[in-house]
C-alpha cells in the first residue's frame, strides 16, 4: 500500500481549490500541473493517487453534479446557460454526458418529480430512519443574511458516512497543536447533493475557522470560504437527520422562496457537531447559498 506524502496532499489540495473556485472556467491538466509543480504526466498519476479518481473524471463529475443541482432548483435559467456555468461549451455534448450519468436528458431531469423519486441517501438505514423522524416536522423559518469571507483550515473528505468522524478528529488534533485548545468555529461544506450522488462519492470538507496560515501544509490546508447571501436554518437533532433536513429545504422551501440556488457549497455551521459528539446529536445552522 502506498501512502500520500504531505507534499502530494498540499499540492493536490491547491489544484482542487482552483477547480472548485470556478468550475465554469476552462482549465487544462497542463495548467494545473504547473500549479502543482509536477510534469503533466506525473500530475495525472499523483492526482489519481490522492483523489481516488482521474483528473478528467473528477472535473466531469463535479461539473455534472453542479449542473444537476442548478437544473433542479433554478428552473428559469436555460439549459444552455447552466451548461456554460458548469464548464460545458457544447450543449449537445452536455446533454450526452448528462444523459449517460443521470439516465435522462437535462430537460427531463428538470421536470421529473424529484421530491418523490428514489433518493440515494435513503438507501442508508441510518439516514432513512432520520428521514422518517423529521418528515412530518415543520421546517424552521430561515433568516436571510449576508456572510463575509471566512478563512479556515480544512481537510477534504470523500463520502458522507460515519468515517467523517476520523477526519474531524485529525482536524481538531491539529487545532489543539496550533492553538493549545479547540476554539474555532466548526463548519462542514457540502459540495454534493446526496439525493442523487451516491453517499460514497459525496464531497465534504471539514473546516475550522483559523486566522493563522497553515505552515506545514499536507492533508490540512487553508482556504477562504467566499462571502455571499444565505438562507440560514437553525436545527437540532440526531445523527442521520441533517441530510434529510437539507433535502426538504431544497425541495420544499427553495421553490417557493423567490430565490435561486447559489453556486457555492451549502454550509453546516456547528454549535454541536454530531460527527464527534458523544451522544451523536447536533445543534447547527444550515446555510443555503442564494442568488437572485
Amino acid at each position: 500500500m502506498s501512502f500520500n506524502t504531505p507534499q502530494q496532499e498540499s499540492r493536490i489540495n491547491d489544484v482542487l481549490f482552483r477547480i472548485n473556485q470556478d468550475i465554469s472556467r476552462e482549465i487544462s491538466a497542463k495548467e494545473l500541473a504547473k500549479t502543482a509543480a509536477y510534469s503533466e504526466q506525473h500530475f495525472h498519476r499523483v492526482f489519481k493517487k490522492v483523489v481516488g479518481e482521474t483528473f478528467n473524471h473528477y472535473v466531469r463529475r463535479t461539473r455534472l453534479e453542479r449542473a444537476a443541482n442548478l437544473l433542479a432548483f433554478n428552473r428559469k435559467v436555460s439549459v444552455l446557460d447552466i451548461a456554460q456555468q458548469c464548464g460545458f461549451q457544447s450543449l449537445s455534448g452536455f446533454i450526452k454526458v448528462f444523459n449517460t450519468s443521470f439516465g435522462m436528458t437535462p430537460g427531463r431531469w428538470r421536470t421529473h418529480n424529484k421530491k418523490n423519486s428514489q433518493k440515494h441517501f435513503l438507501t442508508d438505514p441510518v439516514l432513512l430512519e432520520g428521514y422518517k423522524r423529521i418528515i412530518a416536522k415543520a421546517l424552521p423559518h430561515p433568516e436571510i443574511i449576508y456572510r463575509p469571507d471566512q478563512r479556515v483550515a480544512y481537510i477534504r473528505h470523500r463520502g458522507y458516512q460515519p468515517d467523517i468522524k476520523e477526519t474531524w478528529q485529525k482536524l481538531l488534533s491539529w487545532e489543539r497543536r496550533q492553538y493549545g485548545c479547540n476554539k474555532g468555529e466548526q463548519i462542514g461544506l457540502h459540495h454534493s447533493n446526496p439525493a442523487w450522488v451516491p453517499l460514497k462519492d459525496c464531497q465534504y470538507v471539514a473546516c475550522i475557522e483559523s486566522s493563522l496560515p497553515v505552515v506545514r501544509r499536507g492533508q490540512i490546508s487553508s482556504l477562504t470560504i467566499p462571502g455571499g447571501e444565505y438562507a440560514e436554518f437553525n436545527i437540532v437533532g440526531n445523527y442521520g437527520e441533517v441530510v434529510p433536513y437539507l433535502d426538504r429545504i431544497l425541495n420544499e422551501w427553495l421553490p417557493s422562496s423567490g430565490y435561486k440556488l447559489g453556486t457555492t457549497p451549502t454550509m453546516a455551521r456547528y454549535r454541536k457537531n454530531h460527527f464527534i459528539s458523544e451522544d451523536n446529536t447536533f445543534d447547527l445552522t444550515l446555510c443555503l447559498p442564494l442568488s437572485l
